[in-house]
């Protein structure tokens, strides 16, 4: 015979309240956020100003709330119900009101009033009965009891709340103001702003006080996403767009206080809610939130409603963070282009020229004149045909005489360095080589007005055709060796000085450029080819030297620009090289790249 099934059913039970009170009393992990639910109390109650006072009193240091708003609800005798509060523990007073239609009320659980034990030891809070006498309710830490006492009688019969905790623990009492101050202004961020509460911080400890305003959120404000919308009700959007910075992250609030970053919840952890670029608000009502922190959301239906309808904003914002990047390389890509020409404009007058004329970066004049002083010294040149140059004569036309203006702070300063051009060079024993005294001012203007030149063989032989001049012949010695020339230049009462070192030499590396037309400084671009060997090549045809950024040389460079800059500038020193001598020995060819490398990254910046 089968024996009958019986089902027992039965109802959960607390075992232990005590136990129970505790677990949800310690539940906030956060002593600020246990702050706010007392703002957030004091709010819901209609309140239009909150004090918040940090001070020490009789050595103990002690956090104060006052507000100005509706007070606790009455009893049948007219006092102030500290009794339901006291005995509804997860049973709030709040969502009676809700059901009976009340609006822009938060709070939900009952249990706000209990994270005080995250705070300090002991709660007392305040409120007035009708009768004008002020009532108080005091709790301690780890203490399942209660009391309710009057305190005092008034005149008049008061609104408003005052939580008093007292002592603070050991362990917060660096809670400062300030921190309160920005605290409140991101969590509390659009309840503040919606409802225009006035709450001020004053730090007695600290002898400072703050009035908080809602935070203010840097970047571009998307106006290109819409509120999306869902069975449960809309989603509010308030994002905006800069550049990536690790304090830029999204939250998700619910009607108005902020829950959690999004990037922290595992279904967000994408390029649109961690990349830094994005910041701001996405609130969305309908999601239920973990009662005992308020910092974490359940997985229930709601919020897999919330998360379909955030895929096409997700989507939305990866595109436009695309294209920002996109931007800021291109933006990169022009200062390091920047960087690099005036750096080789720099070792171009340190290296010979007729050996190193491949291309055609803007040098100094080699005398005065009207233009020595102005253009921008990072333009190429453009090769000009002397048949097509206008003829030289007047002009009495008005531009020409206003351009023959030179405004102010287009003229050179006093003289502030000299450097000599070439500053290394190599010459054949007997031989003559050309060099210049390039003088400059603090911005590294050109000077060429009341200069007077000594030049001097400061080591080695060999002379000078006028050792006063810009410009000098020096004529090598017969024997080999290294020679050191030096020029003092001189403008009043200031002395620059600067030296070359020029190589004398029995024999020179054969000429094996070719007839190859100069070009110009060439531009660069990139082109992802993860896994490829090759870093760069030169596209004779488009003039620009092709990057690998997918190479693992290119990735280990960009972990800081100046890395970048510097592999950048010796991916150039590679391929101009290999171009502009072609039938040059492999060591020929290093010996090259060396010099115009050390030349180079002298002045890389």
């Amino acid at each position: 015979m089968a024996r009958k099934r019986t089902d027992r059913r039965g109802r959960l039970r607390i075992g232990d309240h005590g136990s129970a009170i505790s677990i949800i009393a310690l539940s906030q992990d956060n002593p600020l956020k246990a702050v706010a639910e007392f703002v957030e109390n004091s709010i819901d109650a209609r309140a239009r100003n909150i004090e918040i006072v940090r001070g020490r009193e009789r050595g103990q240091p002690y956090l104060r709330i006052t507000d100005d708003g509706d007070g606790l609800p009455h009893d049948k005798s007219g006092r102030p119900d500290f009794k339901y509060v006291a005995t509804h523990i997860c049973d709030s007073i709040k969502k009676e009101l809700k059901r009976r239609g009340a609006q822009g009320i938060q709070g939900e659980f009952g249990i706000g009033l209990l994270s005080f034990w995250t705070l300090g030891e002991a709660l007392v809070m305040t409120s007035p009965g009708a009768d004008g006498t002020v009532y108080e309710m005091s709790m301690r830490r780890n203490d399942e009891g209660y009391a309710v006492r009057s305190s005092r009688r008034t005149l008049f019969a008061g609104h408003g709340v005052e939580v008093l905790v007292r002592p603070l623990l050991k362990g917060i009492r660096q809670f400062s103001g300030e921190k309160l101050h920005w605290y409140l202004a991101s969590e509390l961020r659009d309840r503040i702003r919606e409802t225009g509460v006035n709450v001020r911080i004053i730090d007695r400890t600290a002898r400072k006080s703050y009035t908080v305003r809602p935070r203010a959120f840097d970047g571009r404000l998307i106006h290109e996403l819409d509120d999306p919308a869902t069975r449960l009700g809309p989603i509010k959007l308030e994002l905006y767009l800069d550049e990536p910075s690790p304090a830029r992250r999204p939250a998700l609030y619910r009607n108005g206080t902020r829950v959690a970053e999004l990037g922290a919840l595992g279904e967000f952890q994408e390029t649109a809610w961690t990349s830094g670029y994005v910041d701001g608000i996405v609130d969305a009502p309908f999601v239920s939130l973990t009662p005992g922190t308020r910092t974490g959301v359940i997985r229930d239906a709601a919020y897999d409603e919330f998360q379909l309808a955030l895929g096409p904003v997700t989507e939305r914002l990866d595109s436009l963070i695309a294209e920002l990047q996109r931007a800021e390389e291109e933006r990169a890509s022009q200062q390091t282009l920047r960087s690099i020409q005036r750096a080789f404009r720099e070792a171009l007058l340190a290296l010979p020229a007729e050996e190193y004329d491949w291309f055609e970066v803007r040098r100094p004049p080699r005398g005065g004149g009207a233009g020595a002083g102005g253009g921008d010294p990072d333009v190429v040149d453009p090769v000009i045909n002397p048949e097509q140059a206008p003829l030289a004569g007047p002009v009495e036309d008005a531009d020409a005489k206003e351009s023959s203006r030179t405004v102010f702070y287009e003229r050179a300063g006093p003289l502030y360095s000299v450097t000599i051009s070439p500053a290394s060079s190599v010459i054949k024993v007997g031989q003559s080589r050309s060099f210049r005294a390039v003088c400059r001012d603090r911005s590294r203007r050109p000077v060429d007005e009341g200069l007077t030149f000594a030049w001097n063989v400061a080591e080695g032989g060999g002379e000078f055709d006028d050792p006063g001049a810009e410009i000098v012949e020096y004529r090598a010695a017969g024997e080999p060796g290294l020679v050191r020339l030096t020029v003092a230049a001189t403008q009043g009462d200031v002395v620059c000085e600067a030296e070359a070192l020029v190589t004398v030499t029995d024999s020179l590396i054969p000429d094996q450029r070719g007839s190859a037309p100069r070009q110009g400084l060439p531009g660069y671009t990139y082109e992802k080819a993860p896994g490829r060997d090759w870093r760069s090549r030169y596209d004779l045809e488009q003039n620009v030297i092709v990057i690998n950024n997918g190479h693992r040389d290119f990735v280990f460079s960009s972990r800081t620009r100046a890395s970048q800059v510097r592999y950048i500038a010796r991916l150039f020193v590679k391929e101009l090289v290999l171009r502009n001598f072609p039938g040059a020995s492999p060591s020929q060819l290093l010996e090259r790249m060396l010099e115009l490398m050390l030349y180079l990254e002298k002045n890389l910046r």
